[in-house]
């Protein structure tokens, strides 16, 4: 399974860009994926194939009508093990033995 973050935005769209995001969140959201949406991007979680076929997705939709698109993503495979996008956190406040904002 793969976790992956991303951020997706225009910028030759002016300063605000939350209607584009807002484009990408309904195209993960309708995805199935689990996913956390945070201020800076959006984590999902999924099979390779799967959650690339998200970001290509958000990115078919930008591109047709944005002339200049950034991206960051980041990715972490782990072979056997689901829900991460959960207890990678749980874990840490377990450790930390603290109520973490998340």
């Amino acid at each position: 399974m793969v976790l992956l973050e991303f951020a997706m935005y225009p910028t030759d769209k002016g300063e605000s860009v939350s209607d584009y995001v807002q484009r990408n969140l309904e195209i993960i959201d309708d995805s199935g994926l689990p996913y956390k949406l945070g201020p800076m991007g959006t984590c999902l979680e999924g099979e390779y194939e799967e959650v690339m076929a998200v970001v290509n997705a958000c990115y078919a939709r930008m591109a047709a009508d944005c002339g200049r698109i950034a991206c960051t993503l980041k990715f972490d495979y782990r072979a056997g093990h689901a829900g991460r996008l959960d207890s990678k956190v749980e874990t840490l406040v377990r450790k930390t033995g603290r109520d973490l904002s998340t």
